[in-house]
């Protein structure tokens, strides 16, 4: 079964996503055949999942089946981002805890996107990588997109804040460890980004935002915004969602990382099984050779 949407947001998704309430039950048992004749493709097929992607693609089915083919192939050729720490083990709670990577709670009516907050100095590089952060996201959206219809509709921004970012940090920031941080986090997640804001960015940071820029599309270009100091930062995203810490009244940052720590280990049993998706490269056909560990131009609306 899937939630129905509040009027407001079934008008968007019709409006700007192209979502028929007539033909949703089509397009899900289109897509769940698809997978089924798929050998190589072990893939999670809950509605509420698939209904996540198909808005994330504006109810395109080969849009959607591209995705998938690369969310899950990227499982598989990928897995020093996506199987870096599994959700299902201690370290994963105690790196997420360390709140590099939030997604922010929204107001229960809100129609704006969903704010996920990185804080790329709030580890130590002698013990994480950034990957681990990519990893840390990759999860939690998976858990947005089942509970959250709004983030499915209205998709998401990402606010990259980079208060102690030192050289170390930076120096993990390989070209192609960018390219694999880049295919998971925008190209393969069922969420439509709509921008990202910068913050506190240290000199030295322009090669890296020129680099990940030859990974992005031209909508993802003129939508990256770089902020002088948070006081900027709260002009372009909503104050109530923002927490405290950033001049917010979206409460305090450690209640919102003990909020997604509880909804990991709630979620154990549904990351238990997700554990067992992904691709066999050996029963993949020619046919599907094309996908395999490909990093396509992202494709931002």
């Amino acid at each position: 079964m899937i939630r129905e949407l509040s009027p407001e947001l079934a008008k968007i998704a019709k409006n700007e996503l192209n979502e028929n309430p007539n033909q949703v039950a089509s397009d899900l048992q289109n897509l769940k055949e698809w997978i089924s004749k798929q050998a190589h493709l072990k893939a999670r097929t809950d509605d509420q999942w698939l209904i996540a992607l198909l808005r994330g693609c504006k109810f395109s089915l080969e849009r959607v089946k591209s995705k998938l083919e690369l969310f899950y192939t990227l499982r598989t050729t990928a897995p020093e981002v996506t199987l870096r720490i599994k959700p299902t083990e201690p370290q994963f709670l105690e790196f997420l805890r360390l709140g590099t990577c939030v997604i922010l709670p929204q107001p229960k009516n809100s129609l704006s996107p969903c704010v996920i907050l990185i804080r790329a100095g709030e580890y130590d590089p002698e013990k994480y990588n950034v990957a681990d952060i990519m990893c840390i996201l990759y999860y939690l959206v998976q858990i947005l997109v089942i509970e959250n219809d709004t983030a499915t509709v209205m998709g998401t921004v990402i606010a990259v804040d980079y208060q102690n970012v030192t050289l170390n940090h930076l120096m993990q920031a390989s070209p192609g460890l960018l390219k694999k941080l880049v295919a998971v986090s925008q190209d393969s997640l069922p969420l439509r980004l709509k921008g990202s804001h910068h913050v506190n960015v240290p000199s030295g940071i322009e090669i890296i935002f020129k680099l990940v820029s030859g990974f992005l599309g031209e909508k993802a270009k003129e939508r990256l915004k770089i902020h002088k100091n948070n006081d900027e930062l709260l002009k372009s995203l909503p104050k109530e969602i923002m927490p405290v810490e950033y001049g917010g009244t979206g409460g305090p940052l450690n209640d919102i990382i003990e909020y997604w720590a509880k909804k990991i280990v709630e979620y154990r049993p549904w990351m238990e099984q997700e554990m067992e998706f992904g691709t066999d490269e050996s029963k993949r056909t020619s046919k599907n050779k094309s996908n395999q560990g490909s990093f396509r131009k992202l494709d931002i609306d």
